[in-house]
């Protein structure tokens, strides 16, 4: 089963909650990016919107924090209403940040950007309830997919089953109707889409075809004529 997680990053600010109200009932995860204009060249949004967020959703809140210091802010977001929290390999800490959020109660999520080699991931990926693979440079919305992460992906998937381990696969940057059955063939399970969503008339109708579209590329979706 997939899940489909709309990134607010696209989405109207000035009226967050209605916007998230439109694609509820067809999103399985809310996507909340975090910036900290030092990890990345941006600055977006911090606890007290995730907290107001809540009192509007029940929506799972994945909460992907682009920070040089996550693991200062993990506990105001799990007060805030965050489910997951994944923080990113590049950062350092790796263990003791996964360690940190799991302690917390959050389910842990370990990030890893385009450039940056699978290796750099692998002793984690049985401490991480989720890996999420990068396909645009992080910082902006709006980016054009990678299509040289999509080995990583899928190298990222064969080793979670190789060695039984239930971290979902994550990936987040340009997945529209057209890349969505990529990252699926390639293993993906949690599709992140930003201004796919929120940049169609009707957001709820574009969760849904992303959804469709990436079924297309689930084990046995092909169906001989």
């Amino acid at each position: 089963m997939l899940k489909i997680a709309p990134s607010v990053l696209s989405a109207d600010f000035g009226g967050l909650a209605e916007a998230v109200g439109e694609v509820a009932s067809e999103a399985d995860w809310l996507h909340i990016d975090v910036m900290d204009g030092h990890f990345v060249p941006n600055l977006t949004i911090g606890p007290p919107v995730v907290a107001s967020l809540r009192k509007h959703s029940g929506l799972f809140f994945d909460c992907h924090l682009m920070m040089t210091d996550p693991g200062a802010y993990l506990e105001a977001f799990r007060r805030a209403g965050a489910d997951g929290c994944t923080v990113h390999v590049e950062v350092g800490r790796t263990g003791a940040l996964l360690a940190e959020a799991k302690g917390l109660g959050l389910r842990a999520g370990l990030a890893i950007n385009p450039e940056t080699p699978y290796e750099a991931i692998d002793p984690f990926l049985g401490d991480a309830d989720l890996i999420l693979c990068m396909t645009v440079h992080p910082g902006f919305g709006g980016q054009s997919f990678i299509a040289d992460v999509l080995p990583k992906i899928a190298r990222t998937r064969q080793e979670l089953d190789r060695r039984g381990l239930s971290a979902e696969l994550e990936v987040d940057g340009g997945i529209d109707e057209e890349t969505a059955p990529l990252v699926v063939e390639a293993g993906a399970r949690v599709l992140v889409a930003g201004s796919a969503i929120f940049g169609a008339e009707r957001p709820w109708e574009a969760t849904r075809r992303i959804r469709a579209a990436g079924e297309k590329g689930l084990p046995g979706s092909q169906v001989d004529s």
